[in-house]
């Protein structure tokens, strides 16, 4: 079971590390991300910030969601991270029952920036991340922003108000 899957475009970093999968208690994190999948660079460096003690799985997005739907990892509490709102929706439109989806970090470091539609000071969206986050919102799974577990959970749909 997913326990969170969390959007953050800089994947694994000291918040997830240390803060979240402490927060979580999951025994691992799944990296749902093409790029990385691809990338030996990208992946030596997401091995090196992985906490000590936690296993780490880095798989394309189509990979992740075999292993998400595989019956074994209906009995594991899975903390899952992609870096794309449309990732998530394809991860969430695949896979039942994750617990919550947390769009926290997004596009802040895009070259495009500049031209994004800015939902909070943590996201910033092109206009096809926007559309893909307006579909994730009316999935049947909650869907919110909160950058660590000391900040409250802002829904999506609020931060979407006018959007």
């Amino acid at each position: 079971m997913i326990a969170q899957l969390r959007v953050d475009d800089r994947l694994i970093h000291g918040q997830v590390a240390l803060v979240w999968t402490k927060e979580l208690d999951t025994p691992g994190i799944i990296v749902a991300n093409d790029n990385a999948a691809a990338n030996e660079m990208v992946q030596m460096t997401l091995k090196m910030a992985t906490p000590t003690g936690k296993k780490l799985l880095i798989r394309s997005v189509a990979d992740a969601i075999t292993v998400f739907n595989n019956p074994k990892a209906s009995n594991m509490r899975i903390f899952a991270l992609t870096n794309s709102v449309a990732d998530a929706l394809k991860i969430a439109q695949a896979v039942p029952g994750i617990a919550g989806i947390n769009v926290a970090n997004v596009g802040r470091f895009a070259e495009n920036a500049k031209e994004a539609t800015q939902l909070s000071a943590t996201l910033m969206l092109t206009a096809s991340e926007l559309a893909a986050l307006k579909q994730l919102a009316t999935l049947d799974v909650p869907v919110f922003n909160q950058v660590v577990p000391s900040n409250a959970k802002t829904p999506i749909s609020t931060l979407l108000k006018g959007h």
